[in-house]
């Protein structure tokens, strides 16, 4: 009886053990489905807030931010964090404040689609530097220019020797400016003011140009012009060549015809490495005429030939004045063209010395004012 009794109790008790069990095994299954929920929903979270992210890179700037929650503790839940007051702090992804960077320029075309060809030139009209800086309003100090839509081949300095020409200037910029924008030329304009009224030296006055629009920019192309010669058609390029390049082949004061083979005054042409090739043009030519005949020389004893446009390209119309004081024809041109072989080596831009007075930048030109001494004394023959 007693036996009996013991294994009920026994029985009972093994029972009541299994019901805890059961007990235990119900409860940590609820609370194991209770947390997987809770982390499957958090991951949720997350996969949208990034795949949101990446549908909008700028989140920031759109007013939505979009945050990562920390729960990589081990044996964490999100109750765990909640029952314990610890804050979810949001992580957010730093901003990209790169801008996108420019695409690079294309070439500019060798033939400019804006080109008009043949112009008509008059100089009846009165000019003004006013009309003419408001005809250019995309040139910046100094007379610079870029064009904004493509990358010209040539970086190119205009130079023109100067004194006492104000009023042929305001028609030169005139009509310069327009046609080298349309032309898409990268260029800036240095007008020489010879200071003093010593004897006129043309070609010193283009080797200072050189040396001083170096100072301002990198140039590899160099165009002298006179200031009272105007192209007639915008087709005639300002900008360098192969070879040493004439512009100005048919002026009108000589019927539009290229007066002699030789000829190269006017407005000219060479890049960095051709006028350096030549040693620049020579300093000892004082007085009007003869220097252009012994640049000439220089190009074809260095093994370089002239180029030059079509005839009908290279057309010029020249502002008629009267000769300048003290610019009288040099005597001693002749004599001196005749010895360019011997000369060209040492006289040019190895040889140069002026003295810089002042360099002002206007809106339309930089200018720039030399004293570049005067002529020797001529010897008296006996």
């Amino acid at each position: 009886m007693t036996r009996l009794m013991l294994g009920r109790t026994l029985e009972r008790i093994c029972k009541g053990v299994l019901l805890l069990c059961l007990l235990h095994f119900l409860i940590m299954m609820i609370l194991y489905f209770d947390v997987y929920s809770q982390r499957f929903d958090l991951f949720s979270r997350f996969n949208n807030g990034r795949n949101g992210s990446r549908s909008n890179v700028s989140g920031a700037g759109s007013g939505h931010h979009y945050y990562y929650y920390n729960l990589s503790r081990p044996n964490t839940t999100l109750a765990s964090y909640l029952a314990t007051g610890e804050q979810l702090v949001p992580s957010v992804q730093p901003e990209n404040t790169q801008t996108p960077s420019p695409k690079p320029l294309p070439p500019c075309p060798e033939n400019p689609p804006g080109l008009v060809g043949r112009l008509l030139i008059e100089f009846s009209s009165q000019m003004t530097m006013e009309r003419v800086q408001k005809e250019n309003p995309n040139v910046t100090e100094g007379g610079r220019y870029t064009p904004p839509d493509c990358r010209p081949r040539w970086k190119v300095a205009i130079i023109i020797p100067f004194r006492h020409r104000e009023n042929h200037l305001k028609y030169w910029l005139h009509y310069l400016h327009p046609i080298l924008r349309r032309q898409k030329i990268d260029y800036g304009i240095y007008i020489i003011n010879q200071l003093g009224e010593d004897t006129f030296n043309r070609a010193k006055l283009l080797n200072v140009g050189y040396t001083e629009a170096l100072k301002d920019a990198e140039y590899d192309c160099f165009i002298f012009s006179d200031v009272d010669l105007i192209p007639m058609d915008d087709r005639n390029l300002y900008h360098c060549y192969d070879q040493p390049r004439h512009f100005a082949i048919a002026m009108d004061k000589f019927g539009f015809r290229l007066p002699y083979a030789g000829y190269f005054g006017g407005v000219s042409g060479l890049s960095k490495k051709q006028f350096l090739k030549i040693n620049g043009f020579p300093n000892e030519y004082w007085g009007w005429g003869g220097e252009d005949d012994d640049i000439y020389n220089r190009i074809t004893l260095n093994g370089m030939k002239v180029s030059r446009p079509d005839v009908r390209i290279g057309r010029y119309r020249m502002i008629k004045h009267e000769r300048d004081k003290h610019n009288e024809p040099n005597p001693q041109r002749f004599n001196k063209i005749q010895n360019t072989k011997n000369t060209m080596k040492k006289d040019g831009i190895s040889s140069l010395t002026y003295r810089l007075v002042q360099v002002k930048k206007y809106p339309l030109y930089t200018n720039i004012s030399v004293e570049i001494g005067k002529p020797p004394p001529r010897l008296i023959k006996g």
